[in-house]
This record gives structure tokens, C-alpha cells and sequence, in this order.
């Protein structure tokens, strides 16, 4: 009998949780302490998703460490009728503008849609965030971009930044809280926001126990990609945005698995209780740099 076969389309988060998304739309929810094992078809490659729903006419594959999972045409039909690429101007829905925090050092200014909620802060996983204001689309973006020069803070953040500051997160919410509060009081403070965007009070969610980052062993390394033939099981004890942090036992302990890396391969179910062989790099011992 042939192997049972999944596709993954990626992690989704909700305020119940975090969830994986197959081919299909079936969903397995991932809970603190689940086994999460699967392999990699051997003799196979990694293919393109596709864009907005549609499978890639040429089936391109795309290599094992992209983060994005389809080829250079499908990105950029995907990227078109994004609210990143500003082409729906038109949008009548109300957008949330927002600090995120990541770490000591590492905030980010952005934009989500209102009915979105918290969502897109633990899809991106900021440990902590306050909304700033509230208005149109096309207001929101440019208070985006004044409050991004103004404070001197970026409007994306690498995930391999955030994934390695995790292990020194401070204890105390007032400590992770401290550098949203700042930013925000000068943020509402300046004078020149577009009209229709309504500035909010600083009110910081903090999002350390829906990632269970406070009970968790710190992660030691990250899985850089799947190849085939590979296979990883290991116990879920915490995640955050894409990531899962996985005990796969022995020396390295924990270790994070990017989701994103999962889409375009063929998975199928892995029979042992922890286990790696897909390739890792270990986080730099000194994260100076950083900073």
C-alpha cells in the first residue's frame, strides 16, 4: 500500500491557537506537548504553490531554504493583490496601525486589517504590541511610513533576528512592555498624522504564555531546510509566528522548525518519538550584532 501523502499550505494562528493548514483545508490544531513528526518523500523536489488559489502552470521547483514556496511569476502575481504592494487603494475596510516588539532592540512599526485582530502580530510573532490608531488604508500606510522615519524603527524585521533573541527575553512584562510604551508616547506625540487616522492609547498585549515562551527550554539551533528523504519528530513546547520550537532529544535539544519551509513538499507521517535529520545550524553563541 502506497505511504498516505500531505501537503502543507502553512501555520495559521488564532486566539485558540496555533494551527498547521493542509491541501484541502483540513487543519490539525498544535497544542503544547503534541508530537509533531512527518518526512519528506524521497526522490522528490519541492514545487511552486502557486499564486491566489491557482496551482503553478509550470510546476517550477523552488529551493529548499525559500521561505516563500512558489517560483518568481507566481510571487509576483501573489504580491499584486497584496496590501503590502498598495494596489487596492479603494479598500473600504478599516486598517489597525501598530508597534510590535520582538525583543530588547527589536520593534517594528505596521499595518493589519481591523477585522483581522491580533492575528497578524502572532502570525509575525511579536512577543508584545500596542495598536497606535485606527482609519483608511492609504492613511494608514502613510502613518506607517511617517511613524517608521520619525522613530527610527523599520517596517519588517528578519524572522532569524527575532527567532534568536528569544532565549534572553526578559521575565518581567513591565520590562518587555517598556520599549512599546516609549515609542508610542512619541509616536502620538507628533503633530503631523493624516486626519483620518484615530490614534489609540497604549494599551500593550503581551503575548509570552500564547507562545508558552516562559515555560519553554530556550531553542539551540534551527532546521535551515527539508530535503528529501528527511524526517523530523519531536515534542511541540512552544511557537511563535511560523515557528515551532521542537524537543527533538539528545544533545540539541530544542530546536526551531520554520513553517513556511513546509509548503511544496510531499510529507508523510514519521513513525519515531524524537528525531532530526534534516540539516540545522545552531544559533551564534554572542547575538551582539543584533544590536
Amino acid at each position: 500500500m502506497a505511504a498516505q501523502m500531505w501537503t502543507c499550505t502553512g501555520l495559521r494562528w488564532s486566539l485558540e491557537g496555533p494551527e498547521l493548514v493542509w491541501s484541502g483545508g483540513r487543519r490539525s490544531a498544535l497544542t503544547w506537548g503534541k508530537r509533531v513528526a512527518f518526512g519528506v518523500r524521497e526522490d522528490t523536489v519541492r514545487q511552486c504553490v502557486g499564486a491566489r488559489g491557482h496551482a503553478c502552470p509550470t510546476q517550477t521547483p523552488v529551493p529548499p531554504r525559500s521561505t516563500g514556496a512558489r517560483c518568481e511569476e507566481c510571487a509576483r502575481l501573489d504580491r499584486a493583490h497584496s496590501v503590502a504592494a498598495d494596489t487596492i487603494a479603494d479598500d473600504p475596510r478599516p486598517y489597525r496601525v501598530y508597534l510590535a516588539w520582538f525583543g530588547p532592540g527589536l520593534v517594528k512599526v505596521g499595518i493589519t486589517g481591523a477585522e483581522r485582530g491580533s492575528a497578524r502580530l502572532l502570525e509575525q510573532g511579536a512577543v508584545c504590541f500596542s495598536w497606535l490608531g485606527t482609519g483608511p488604508l492609504m492613511a494608514a500606510r502613510r502613518t506607517e511610513e511617517l511613524l517608521r522615519a520619525a522613530l527610527g524603527v523599520p517596517d519588517r524585521i528578519p524572522y532569524a533576528g527575532k527567532r534568536t533573541v528569544r532565549a534572553a527575553l526578559p521575565a518581567d512584562p513591565e520590562e518587555r512592555a517598556a520599549e512599546v510604551r516609549e515609542l508610542h508616547a512619541r509616536a502620538v506625540s507628533l503633530g503631523n498624522w493624516p486626519e483620518s487616522v484615530l490614534r489609540e492609547p497604549c494599551q500593550v498585549t503581551d503575548h509570552m504564555a500564547d507562545f508558552n515562551l516562559q515555560r519553554a527550554e530556550p531553542a539551540t539551533g534551527v532546521v535551515t531546510e527539508l530535503v528529501a528523504g528527511g524526517r523530523v519528530a519531536g515534542e511541540l513546547v512552544a511557537a511563535a509566528g511560523p515557528d515551532l520550537h521542537l524537543d527533538t532529544g539528545g544533545p540539541r535539544g530544542v530546536l526551531v522548525l520554520d513553517t513556511r519551509l513546509l509548503p511544496g513538499w510531499e510529507l508523510m507521517p514519521a513513525q519515531s518519538e524524537k528525531e532530526i535529520t534534516f540539516p540545522t545550524k545552531e544559533f551564534s553563541a554572542r547575538q551582539d550584532g543584533l544590536f
